[in-house]
C-alpha cells in the first residue's frame, strides 16, 4: 500500500530535544507515513497504524499540571475539562466523557464513581506515560464502539532485547511545579533477553492547593500513587505478555463537585497474545480492572454546620474484557475480524458516617454487557485512493437491582425506591458502526483526506438508571441534579470530515472541517413542563437537596461542526514557527420544542497556539502564545455562565545534558493573567478564595522543571 510519510515539529509540540532537530532535515522530511498518521515526537520508528495522533510526555511544558488530558488538549480539535487535579476530561471536537474511546495502555474499562471523578486518563501517571496515542477524528471499529476519536495512554515497558543475552533499561522522570508546590517521580525499570522482559513500574505525585491571579482554589490538593508488573515471553512468530497494577488515590479535591474524592483503590490485571502463523495474525486479550472509591464532602472542604448534612459515597465498579481478532491479507491489503465482549458491575451507596441508619442505595447492583463483532479491511482502491473501511455491531444488556434506603432516611426518597423497584429495570438493544477513512495523494506535496462514518454509543448506568435527584452527573459539573431514564435511545452520529496535509519544503499545514449530526444525543432537561413549580416527589427531593429545578436524562438530537487546523514554518536551521487553529460549534435542532436552538454545554472556544522555537545543538527555548476567544453561546438549559477571553505567554525550554539525561523548564502564565477556562467548573467548595459558584479560574505564573533519566 503506498503510503506518504510527513516529520515536522508543531505548536503546542514542546522544543525537540537535542538531536532530535535532525529530524527535520529534508531527507528525513521525504520519508513515507500513513496519510492519517501525525509524527509529533520523531523516535526514529515508523509508525504502524493509519489515522493516529502521536506525542510524547516529553513535550507537555514542565510548568503543566498532573492531569494527563492536558497533553491530548495541545492537539489540534483537542481541549481538555478541569474538574479536579486529577479528574480533567478530553474533550475532542466538542464531544467528550463517554463519548470519547479511551484506554489505557490498550485496555478499556469503566470508571468507578458516579461523577467520573476517575476518567481513565486518572490511571495515566505521567511519569509513566511513555506515549499518548489519539484516533483522528473517528475510531475504527475495531477499537470499539465511540462518537469521537480515542485515546490511549501506551505506558512504558521494557522490550525484547534483540541481540544476545541480557540488556537492562530505565526510563525515569523526576517534575516539580510550583502553582500547586507539587511534585511527581516515578518510571520505569526491566531487564530482557531476546526470548523473555520484566519491568516494573512506580510513581507517586502530591501537591497542595492551586494558586491563582485571583486567589488560592481551597480544596484543590491532589495525591496519587501508582505500581505495577510487565512481563514478555517470545518465541519466533509468537508472543505472550501479562500486565498487573495497583493505583492508589488518596485525598484529592474536586471544588466543582459536592464532593471530593477520599480515595480510589483500584487493580488492573492485562494478558494478550499475538501469533503470526503462515497465513494469518492471531490477538488474544483479556483483561480485568476492580474500582473501589469513597468521596464526602467535610474532609477537604468545611463540613456543613450540622452532621445530618454529612455525606459519603461508596461507589464499586468492576469490569472484565475477552477478545479475540484474525488478520490476513485479503483483496490486496490486510481484513481484520474479531468479537469482543466487556461486562461490568457498579454499586453507589450514599452514607452519613455519623448515622448507620441513613443510606440510599442510588445505583443499586447494575450489571452492564455488550458483547460485539467487527470487519476491518485496510488497503488500496481505485484511482489511487487508499482507504480504512469497518463495520461493527454490538448487542447490549443492562439490569439494575433493588433499590434500598435506610431506616434514618425521610419517607420521600423511600417512595422514590419503590416506583424504582416496580417498573422495568432491564434494558437491550443492538447497535450498529461503519467507518470509511480515505486519502489519496493529490500532489507531491499534498494529501486529501475523506472520513465518512456511522458511530453509536448507549446511555451509561447513570444516565439511565439514576433514580434518586443527586448533583451526579457523569462529570458534567454544572451544579444541576440529574434523575435517569431507563427508556433512553443510543446516541447515533452521522459523520463526515475532509481536510488535506500539506508539506512543502519548510513549510506545513494540516487543516480540517468536520461535521457530526447526533440523532437521539442525551443531554438534561427540565424534570417536567412545570419547572420551578415543585408538584412530584422527584421535584420535592431534589429541592431538600437544594434544586428546586432538577433535570432528567432525556434524548435530544444535536450537531457539531468545525475547523482545526496544526501548521508551521521551519524558518532557518534554527528558527521556527509552529501553531494549531481549533473552533466548534455545538447546537441542539430537536423540532417542535421551546428550546431548539439552544448551543451544546461546555463547548470549548476558538483557540490559536502559536510558539516560536529556537533549536540549537543541544539545547532549544520556545516561546509560546495561546489566545483563546469568548464562549458566548452557552447553553440556556443547563445555565451556563459566559466567559471572556484571555491571552496566555508561556516560555520554556530543553537542555540535552548527555546522552540519557535531560532538563527542561519553564514559565507558565509568564505575565501572571487572571483567567478562567470555559471548560472548568464552577466552585463548590466554601473553603476558597473562588466565591461559591464562579468558575474556577485558571493557574497564576507557574514554574516547573523535569529531569528525565533514560538508559
Amino acid at each position: 500500500m503506498t503510503r506518504i510519510f510527513l516529520a515536522r515539529t508543531r505548536c503546542a509540540v514542546f522544543a525537540l530535544p537535542a538531536g532530535a532537530a535532525l529530524a527535520l532535515s529534508p531527507a528525513l522530511a521525504q520519508e513515507p507515513a500513513p496519510a492519517l498518521t501525525d509524527v509529533i515526537t520523531i523516535t526514529g520508528q515508523r509508525p504502524d497504524t493509519t489515522g493516529t495522533d502521536r506525542i510524547d510526555p516529553d513535550t507537555l511544558p514542565p510548568a503543566s499540571g498532573p492531569d494527563a488530558t492536558r497533553l491530548v488538549a495541545r492537539l489540534p480539535g483537542a481541549a481538555g475539562l478541569s474538574n479536579g487535579a486529577l479528574s480533567g476530561q478530553v474533550q475532542y471536537r466538542g464531544l467528550a466523557g463517554a463519548r470519547i474511546n479511551i484506554r489505557i495502555d490498550g485496555q478499556n474499562f469503566a470508571s468507578g464513581g458516579p461523577n467520573l471523578m476517575d476518567p481513565p486518563l486518572h490511571y495515566a501517571s505521567l511519569p509513566l506515560v511513555a506515549r499518548m496515542e489519539v484516533d483522528r477524528g473517528v475510531s475504527p471499529v475495531s477499537g470499539g464502539p465511540g462518537l469521537a476519536g480515542g485515546v490511549d495512554a501506551v505506558f512504558k515497558s521494557m522490550p525484547f532485547n534483540d541481540g544476545p543475552g541480557l540488556r537492562t533499561g530505565y526510563d525515569i522522570t523526576l517534575a516539580a511545579r510550583s502553582a500547586d508546590s507539587s511534585y511527581a517521580a516515578g518510571g520505569m525499570a526491566g531487564i530482557a533477553s531476546d526470548t523473555l522482559r520484566l519491568h516494573m513500574l512506580a510513581s507517586h505525585e502530591s501537591g497542595g492547593d492551586i494558586e491563582t491571579a485571583s486567589g488560592t482554589i481551597g480544596g484543590s490538593e491532589h495525591e496519587r500513587s501508582a505500581w505495577g508488573l510487565g512481563a514478555g515471553w517470545r518465541s519466533g512468530a509468537h508472543t505472550l505478555s501479562l500486565d498487573l497494577r495497583r493505583n492508589e488515590t488518596g485525598p484529592t479535591g474536586n471544588p466543582p463537585f459536592a464532593m471530593d474524592i477520599r480515595y480510589f483503590n483500584t487493580d488492573m490485571a492485562r494478558l494478550a497474545y499475538t501469533g503470526d502463523f503462515d497465513t494469518m495474525r492471531l490477538e488474544l486479550e483479556a483483561g480485568w480492572v476492580d474500582v473501589a472509591h469513597a468521596m464526602n464532602n467535610y474532609d477537604l472542604r468545611p463540613a456543613p454546620a450540622m452532621m445530618m448534612a454529612w455525606r459519603e459515597t461508596l461507589a464499586f465498579a468492576e469490569t472484565r474484557t475477552v477478545s479475540a481478532a484474525l488478520a490476513f491479507d485479503a483483496m490486496g491489503g490486510e481484513l481484520r475480524t474479531g468479537i469482543d465482549r466487556a461486562s461490568s458491575d457498579h454499586d453507589v451507596t450514599i452514607t452519613n458516617p455519623s448515622n448507620t441508619g441513613f443510606y440510599l442505595n442510588s445505583l443499586p447492583d447494575i450489571d452492564i454487557a455488550r458483547t460485539g463483532a467487527f470487519i476491518e479491511w485496510t488497503g488500496g482502491l481505485p484511482a489511487q485512493w487508499q482507504g480504512e473501511l469497518g463495520l461493527r455491531a454490538d448487542y447490549h444488556e443492562a439490569e439494575a437491582g433493588l433499590a434500598s434506603t435506610g431506616p434514618a432516611v425521610p419517607a420521600m426518597p423511600g417512595m422514590l425506591a419503590m416506583a424504582f423497584n416496580a417498573g422495568d429495570r432491564s434494558w437491550d438493544d443492538t447497535t450498529l458502526d461503519a467507518v470509511a477513512r480515505l486519502w489519496r495523494p493529490v500532489s507531491e506535496t499534498a494529501t486529501l483526506r475523506v472520513t465518512l462514518a456511522r458511530k453509536t454509543r448507549v446511555p451509561t448506568y447513570l444516565e439511565r438508571f439514576a433514580w434518586l435527584p443527586t448533583a451526579a452527573s457523569g462529570g458534567l459539573a454544572d451544579g444541576n441534579t440529574y434523575v435517569g431514564d431507563v427508556d433512553l435511545r443510543p446516541e447515533t452520529a452521522w459523520i463526515a470530515e475532509a481536510g488535506f496535509d500539506w508539506q512543502s519544503g519548510s513549510v506545513y499545514a494540516r487543516p480540517t472541517v468536520f461535521y457530526r449530526r447526533v440523532d437521539d444525543y442525551i443531554q438534561g432537561v427540565p424534570f417536567d413542563a412545570t419547572p420551578g413549580v415543585i408538584d412530584t416527589p422527584v421535584e420535592m427531593v431534589s429541592n431538600m437537596n437544594g434544586d428546586p429545578t432538577p433535570l432528567r436524562f432525556a434524548n435530544t438530537d444535536a450537531e457539531l461542526y468545525g475547523f482545526d487546523a496544526d501548521f508551521g514554518w521551519r524558518i532557518d536551521a534554527n528558527w521556527r514557527l509552529d501553531g494549531t487553529l481549533s473552533w466548534v460549534r455545538g447546537e441542539r435542532r430537536d423540532t417542535g420544542d421551546t428550546l431548539s436552538g439552544d448551543n451544546l454545554y461546555r463547548i470549548a472556544p476558538p483557540s490559536l497556539r502559536l510558539g516560536a522555537s529556537y533549536d540549537a545543538a543541544d539545547w532549544s527555548v520556545t516561546l509560546e502564545t495561546l489566545a483563546v476567544a469568548e464562549q458566548d453561546r452557552v447553553s440556556q438549559t443547563l445555565s451556563e455562565a459566559e466567559t471572556p477571553g484571555h491571552v496566555l505567554v508561556n516560555a520554556y525550554g530543553r537542555w540535552a545534558v548527555r546522552p540519557g539525561v535531560e532538563i527542561a523548564a519553564g514559565v507558565e502564565n509568564l505575565l501572571d493573567q487572571p483567567w478562567r477556562d470555559h471548560l472548568a467548573g464552577y466552585n463548590r467548595n466554601a473553603g476558597s478564595d473562588i466565591a461559591l459558584g464562579q468558575r474556577l479560574p485558571g493557574n497564576g505564573i507557574s514554574a516547573g522543571i523535569r529531569i528525565s533519566l533514560r538508559g
